[in-house]
């Protein structure tokens, strides 16, 4: 996107032909901050300030100095720029200087220098965009800010839905005001001979005979006037199953929903076979779940996966991954599993571990472990979930090959990304966060925002196209 083209005055002999020295001063006074005369051996001879800020009372301190002497290093080719671009007759435009002051802090001034005369005296205009910077950081701030609020929710949403599906025990989400189930986990499905999303929708409840509906109706009724009351026993109408039913009540966004637990009543003479059958019905859950499950000893050795885990890593049978250390597989060989298993053993459980998985071919896929300790008699074993979210971060441009979104990204990497890898990352990030915000203040105007970043377009068509921002196929290098 080009600048706009300034309108210069068409007859500045007649239309301020009549202005003497002090006409022009007091209009320079008026319409800039800050007002520098210079001579042809580019000396501040005399300044002018129209802001009242105690940061730039220092300023009068210049006249005598050489302007370059009033900047930081890295503003220095500008200012030569600027006053060699004058001395050339050239159009004046407008660069970024920083001013190092006495109190440590940079203040950032907008100069275009105009030549005077005939003599090489010069004159520059400066504007002081502090706020501006102010308003940048803000931007930036906010952007962070909503970047982890999102990363927090999204976290919050995966670890629920996790948890509800692979529950063992039936949950239904119903609305209290219609009685429609909104959500079902497979376990209900499972027990009420239905798929979870043919359940979904209809009204509660369902799949009992008369009489247990009648009392799980006047369950509902009971807890939203009560807000708890007993369990109660319902009979499905296929087959003999008794339903223990239990209710609870929560709100929403102001909509009250109830939570309802299903669980078989255990007769004690079949308590055994009953159980029995609730252990394979579980495995069967775990080996149909699209996540990878592993069970592991203290030591990190697996003693059981389901058919996902096996996909992930590019195994035939589960033979080939009993006894073997899980570290064959997942991360930096040393670390990621030495971490993960001293976080289980300190905390009893870890969410979202973040890292890589490698399958028999040493490919890699971005992965996400939750895991839980789990007790089994004097010993312990680790029960891990593990979420291939390659695709997933491959479609946020948040996986490792991938510039991170937000420094909480980038300290999840420690440990398993070389210091200096992460330093060049957390460069990349603030590098695109300052050009996002700068095409936000100009409009998506890239002249006007590589002038406002001190850059050329140049370089910030580059740096477009090295972050992959905006559609540059129009944009033509200068």
């Amino acid at each position: 996107m080009e600048a706009a083209i300034s309108q210069r005055f068409r007859a500045p002999q007649k239309s301020f032909g009549q202005i003497n020295a002090e006409g022009a001063a007091a209009l320079l006074s008026i319409a800039t901050d800050v007002a520098l005369v210079i001579d042809a051996n580019g000396v501040i001879e005399d300044l002018s300030l129209s802001t009242q800020d105690a940061a730039l009372d220092s300023l009068h301190r210049w006249v005598g100095r050489r302007w370059l002497d009033t900047v930081t290093v890295e503003s220095r080719p500008k200012v030569e720029e600027l006053l060699r671009d004058a001395g050339d007759g050239r159009a004046p435009r407008w660069r970024h200087l920083n001013h190092p002051m006495a109190d440590g802090v940079d203040v950032p001034i907008m100069y275009s220098v105009v030549e005077l005369g005939q003599d090489g005296h010069k004159v520059a205009l400066g504007r002081d965009i502090r706020p501006l910077a102010v308003l940048q950081r803000r931007l930036v701030d906010a952007q962070q800010a909503m970047e982890r609020d999102y990363l927090r929710l999204r976290q919050a949403e995966s670890r629920y839905r996790m948890l509800f599906n692979i529950a063992s025990e039936a949950v239904l989400i119903v609305d209290a005001g219609t009685r429609i189930v909104l959500e079902a986990n497979p376990a209900a499905g499972e027990l009420l001979g239905d798929t979870p999303e043919r359940i979904v929708g209809r009204a509660f409840p369902q799949g009992f005979d008369i009489r247990g509906s009648e009392a799980v109706v006047g369950l509902l009724a009971a807890v939203r006037n009560a807000g708890k009351t007993r369990d109660v026993s319902a009979r499905l109408a296929r087959g003999d199953s008794e339903i223990i039913v239990s209710a609870s009540l929560f709100k929403q966004d102001d909509v009250a929903h109830y939570v309802i637990r299903l669980n078989r009543a255990l007769v004690s003479s079949a308590a055994t076979s009953s159980a029995d059958d609730a252990r394979k019905r579980f495995n069967g859950v775990l080996d149909r779940l699209p996540d990878g499950i592993v069970i592991t000893d203290e030591d990190g050795h697996v003693l059981s996966v389901n058919r996902a885990f096996l996909q992930l890593v590019q195994l035939e049978d589960e033979q080939q991954a009993l006894g073997a250390s899980l570290e064959q597989w997942l991360g930096l060989p040393g670390v990621d599993l030495t971490v993960l298993l001293a976080h289980l053993r300190e905390h009893g459980s870890v969410r979202l571990f973040k890292t890589v998985l490698r399958d028999q071919y040493n490919a890699q896929l971005a992965v996400e472990i939750c895991a839980v300790s789990v007790a089994d008699g004097e010993r312990h074993c680790y029960a891990l979930s593990i979420r291939n979210v390659d695709q997933r971060l491959s479609n946020d441009d948040t996986s490792p090959s991938v510039m991170p979104r937000s420094m909480d990204q980038l300290t999840e990497l420690v440990g398993r990304v070389p210091l200096k890898d992460l330093v060049r990352e957390a460069a990349d990030v603030v590098e695109r966060l300052c050009i996002e915000a700068a095409l936000n203040l100009t409009g998506d105007n890239r002249a006007s925002a590589a002038e406002i970043l001190g850059l050329s377009r140049q370089s910030l068509y580059v740096k477009l196209r090295r972050h992959g921002l905006g559609d540059l196929r129009g944009d033509g290098d200068e």
